[in-house]
């Protein structure tokens, strides 16, 4: 147990320093590995869990520069969307269609990588699909982030903007899947322990990730930005 815990708090170090200079990608690094050293729906609830927290200690800082004309109702379909992807899970084969997902997002995040973006406007109906689709995800793969980073990520908005919104919409979403996880009586004792463990630790390097932030700049932030969404994509594909 005791090797485990400190293979689980160096991962955490490094998922809290992402975190906070990214504003995304911590939970894709953690779950892989809290899998196999936690199991699933242990993994899930501890990764909520810290999650919520460092987003609160983020917010403040970031509140300013959120979209919320994108973010809310985007991230509003996606909370009305994960029932029925908790539906789909016992319906259909969850590891096909993350494979097919994350081979899209493999493919979108090389041509993100190569300098292409959008630029355009973000429609309602497009803005409410893409956070329909991540809700979905979330609840039938634990991939529901990817869609939103490619959203996000292709348009013009300077890198705090998309920093903001992505822990925006971290506000949102969190809090509604630890709110149905805990109806589903999946939020147990040995989890909450676990976040007591790890938790200070995360909020740690969250804040020395946040601090690194302020002296980057736009070209480097896109390309740590975007190297997570590749990584996601590709353990996406090459996952057992």
């Amino acid at each position: 147990m005791i090797p485990d815990l400190a293979l689980a708090a160096a991962i955490t170090a490094a998922a809290g320093l992402m975190r906070g200079f990214a504003g995304v990608g911590s939970g894709m690094l953690m779950a892989p590995f809290f899998v196999v050293l936690f199991g699933p729906a242990e993994t899930i609830a501890i990764i909520i869990l810290m999650e919520i927290v460092v987003t609160a200690q983020l917010l403040p800082e970031v509140h300013e520069d959120i979209d919320w004309r994108v973010i809310a109702p985007m991230g509003a379909a996606a909370t009305c969307l994960m029932p029925v992807g908790s539906w789909l899970l016992v319906s259909l084969d969850a590891g096909v269609i993350g494979r097919i997902i994350a081979l899209l997002v493999t493919l979108f995040s090389l041509i993100l990588m190569t300098g292409w973006r959008y630029g355009g406007p973000k429609p309602l109906p497009v803005t409410l699909g893409v956070g329909a689709l991540s809700g979905v995800l979330m609840a039938l793969t634990s991939l529901g982030n990817p869609p939103v980073m490619l959203y996000l990520l292709s348009s013009d908005d300077t890198a705090a903007t998309n920093r903001a919104n992505f822990t925006g919409y971290f506000a949102v979403t969190l809090v509604a899947l630890l709110v149905l996880m805990s109806v589903a009586g999946l939020v147990g004792l040995s989890a909450l322990t676990k976040v007591a463990m790890l938790l200070p630790l995360f909020i740690l390097f969250a804040w020395a990730g946040a601090r690194a932030f302020r002296k980057s700049n736009e070209m480097l932030y896109r390309r740590i930005a975007l190297t997570i969404l590749l990584c996601a994509g590709l353990y996406g594909l090459l996952r057992g």
